[in-house]
């Protein structure tokens, strides 16, 4: 916003005609009378105490009153002097910002058009396909204001609040092959150089917070680093600046003048090639939404959610219960706690519905600090067994069991067992644990007789759910055979998570609905089932469960797709 500093005219009225108004500014006028002429004014006018009619008043700049000629004023000898007649520019009146943000980030898209063929065909696929960008624009709604604010305060494209659309979808659970993790799908190395945190409790690469500052520095940078080329720092946010880099040596090399992306595009990894058009395709399908018969969601142009402290580490569905929101909703606002409850070293805050903060502040202004975690964290030492851990804790073996989806009784040395320390916390994890799939959700339950040659993978694609949600509902591992004849229950209807969106038996943190993935892997150069396993932290049984055509009895080849689901909670260093 431009303001101008007030000036004045030394325009005299009757030397110089009246300038043209200028648009949105306002004119001041003073009149000065001398004093002795109006005191004389005063004095031949009427008694104070006498009416004046509409016909009488007095003109000081006219030759006579108008009216009764008894009362008309002598001339002065002088003209009356006049005072410059000052102008004040005022300050433009703003428009009113858009009640609508899409429609705020519309009006702000800068980044350059192209008449590029991989441009077009991009716009051609989003085009055919519009329900695929309402239903991203709709998953984006609780994020959107927060990221359009985060670029307007650093000055940058509004164009780049659509970025996550080609990186994850708007999903704050997606994870890819190569470990990127949350709405900027932001590796674990990238995180460390940009100080986003991750550990057991807490992945900052998929809180909304952490992510979108981490995200938005890195462009930064990439932005200062190539010349201020917005187009160069966003292919370098997907492919790493050492391969732009290499690309604009090459396109030096070759005699290429203009160092821009459509210059060096073809000296850049496949994947970028289409990743920077593909953003500016979305852009301006978005941009021209109405021509293509795209039914923009309306988004209000304010906070969806408020940034509530906690103080300190608390239980999520204890946090989700005194604010009034679902744990779903609280999850979904807060993606990057890996377990049941936050960080004990922080973040302490929440995200929660603007609508809902006062109420979590005030129930956590009233709730002592020791009653908002109600968790031990035990690690098993050499000898010590399930029952003898019910009993020193107070609890069953069968709560133990059910909480880290131990099948059976044996337990080893130095892992680590989730034990509730009060009645409140093992009914608030079963509460979760409903919401998300599990026993005492709603809808229809199905059994379903296990045929031969059928799998947990089989009957989960037949049905519509996933893997570790069926082997959730039937006691069972992913990766556990199955009998001819074993009855199986399956949860369909409004209790059934979708495919890819569903729970895991690995622990209390992935009983939150949302944070299993399925991931197409392509081996590489010296992998090997073990390794791949370890890295995603799956087991080598899970992954030939998961892919038929693998056995132990040959090599991996590279190139070779493995299919495998990901609780991306597990996936934090």
């Amino acid at each position: 916003m431009h303001s101008s500093e007030a000036g004045g005219s030394t325009q005299d009225n009757n030397d110089q005609p009246s300038s043209p108004r200028q648009p949105r500014t306002r004119t001041c006028v003073a009149v000065v009378l001398v004093g002795g002429w109006l005191a004389g004014c005063q004095s031949l006018g009427p008694k104070a105490d006498a009416p004046i009619a509409d016909h009488q008043l007095i003109s000081p700049l006219a030759d006579a009153v108008i009216g009764d000629p008894s009362n008309a004023l002598p001339l002065p000898l002088e003209p009356t002097a006049r005072l410059p007649v000052p102008v004040i520019e005022l300050e433009p009146v703003p428009d009113p910002p858009p009640g609508d943000v899409i429609e705020r980030l519309r009006g702000a898209f800068s980044l350059p058009n192209a008449d590029d063929d991989a441009l077009r065909k991009e716009f051609e696929w989003f085009a055919k396909h519009p329900d695929y960008v309402e239903r991203v624009l709709e998953r984006a709604s609780p994020y959107l204001h927060h990221i359009a604010e985060a670029l307007d305060e650093r000055g940058m494209p509004a164009d780049l609040a659509l970025l996550p659309i080609v990186e994850s979808a708007f999903d704050p659970f997606a994870s890819s092959r190569g470990r990127a993790a949350g709405l900027w799908q932001i590796i674990p190395g990238t995180a460390q150089r940009l100080d986003v945190k991750q550990n057991w409790w807490f992945d900052g690469r998929r809180d909304v917070i952490e992510s979108t500052r981490g995200a938005l520095d890195y462009l930064e940078a990439l932005h200062e680093m190539f010349g201020g080329d917005w187009l160069l720092a966003v292919a370098a946010y997907n492919s790493g600046e050492g391969n732009v880099k290499r690309a604009l040596q090459r396109a030096a090399a070759a005699g290429k003048s203009k160092p821009d992306f459509w210059t060096i595009r073809s000296y850049l990894p496949r994947e970028t090639r289409t990743y920077v058009p593909r953003l500016l395709a979305i852009r301006n399908l978005i941009a021209e939404a109405e021509a293509h018969g795209i039914e923009l969601p309306h988004v209000p142009n304010e906070p969806y959610f408020a940034i509530v402290e906690t103080g300190g580490q608390i239980e999520l569905a204890l946090a989700a219960e005194l604010a009034g929101v679902t744990q779903e909703e609280l999850k979904r606002l807060n993606p990057g706690f890996n377990r049941w409850a936050t960080d004990p070293d922080g973040p302490h805050r929440l995200l929660v519905p603007i609508a809902n903060a006062a109420r979590l502040e005030s129930a956590l202004a009233e709730i002592d600090e020791r009653e908002r975690v109600q968790w031990t964290r035990h690690r098993i030492q050499p000898g010590e067994t399930l029952a003898r851990l019910a009993e020193r804790y107070g609890t069953t073996t069968d709560v133990l069991r059910e909480i880290n989806g131990i099948r059976g009784h044996l337990i080893r040395a130095g892992d680590y067992l989730m034990i509730p320390r009060s009645p409140g916390a093992y009914e608030r994890y079963a509460s979760l644990r409903a919401a998300s799939g599990g026993e005492g959700s709603s809808g229809e339950r199905i059994v379903h007789v296990v045929q031969r040659g059928e799998t947990l993978w089989s009957i989960a694609r037949r049905y519509g759910v996933d893997v570790a949600s069926l082997a959730a509902w039937n006691g069972m591992a992913p990766s556990d055979t199955l009998a001819v004849g074993r009855e199986l229950v399956v949860q369909v209807g409004d209790g059934a998570l979708p495919v890819q969106a569903s729970t895991s038996t690995s622990g209390v943190g992935a009983l939150v609905a949302g944070t299993v993935r399925q991931v197409t892997y392509i081996v590489r150069r010296g992998d090997s089932l073990s390794s791949i396993a370890r890295r995603f932290r799956v087991t080598v049984a899970q992954l030939l469960e998961w892919n038929k055509g693998v056995s132990t009895s040959r090599y991996l080849q590279p190139g070779e797709r493995l299919v495998m689901f990901v609780d991306v909670t597990e996936q934090s260093t």
